[in-house]
Order: C-alpha cells, then sequence, then structure tokens
C-alpha cells in the first residue's frame, strides 16, 4: 500500500463515521463532508491557487505543503463523489502507459 491509499483509507473512515453520525467534533475531515461537494471544491480551487502561488514565489518549501493540501482535497471530493482512490491510480498508470499523447488541435473539413 502506499502512502496516497494510506491517505485516501483514513479520509473514507473519516466519511464513514461523518455518515454514521459517530464524527470526531474536531475532524476537519468529517468538517468537509458535512458541508458538501460546493464546499470542497471551494478548497479544492483554494489550494490549486495556492500551489501556483508558491510556484510563481520560487517557494520549494511551502510549494510542497500546498501540494499535499491540493492533494488531500482531490482525495477528499473523490470520496465524497463515490471514487475510490484505486480507481483513480489505475486511469493514471493507463495513462502513463500511453506514448505520444500531445492533445492536437481539432480540424475541421470546410470543404464537406
Amino acid at each position: 500500500m502506499n502512502i496516497y491509499q494510506e491517505i485516501f483509507d483514513v479520509i473514507m473512515s473519516r466519511k464513514a463515521a461523518f455518515e454514521a453520525g459517530t464524527a470526531e467534533e474536531n475532524s476537519y475531515t468529517a468538517y468537509l463532508f458535512s458541508k458538501g461537494v460546493d464546499k470542497i471544491c471551494k478548497k479544492v480551487g483554494e489550494e490549486a491557487t495556492e500551489t501556483v502561488i508558491a510556484a510563481k514565489n520560487g517557494d520549494n518549501g511551502e510549494l510542497m505543503n500546498e501540494i499535499n493540501d491540493l492533494l488531500y482535497h482531490v482525495m477528499v471530493l473523490a470520496a465524497n463523489q463515490g471514487l475510490q482512490w484505486s480507481e483513480v491510480e489505475r486511469v493514471l498508470a493507463e495513462r502513463n502507459n500511453i506514448t505520444g499523447n500531445r492533445k492536437e488541435t481539432h480540424q475541421v473539413d470546410k470543404n464537406t
């Protein structure tokens, strides 16, 4: 098991506790689940912006922290939406096996 799966498992346990009404009062993860997809998406957006700012500022220490914050919130979003982390990793693995995966512009045949 990798660290991402370990963290996702904790997130899933917090989700289960929230759904059962047994979440710890100070659980930030349970708080996010209680607020729903809009709040979770807002946090993903905030963390993405903070990640970009840290990169633009050239602060790799802060960048590492912001990347981890972003990944955590993306994991909460995945859990909220009913995805398993293994599904996300499977898609990444499939993409990793594709060579020449550069997006190409769509060309329209104006003669037809």
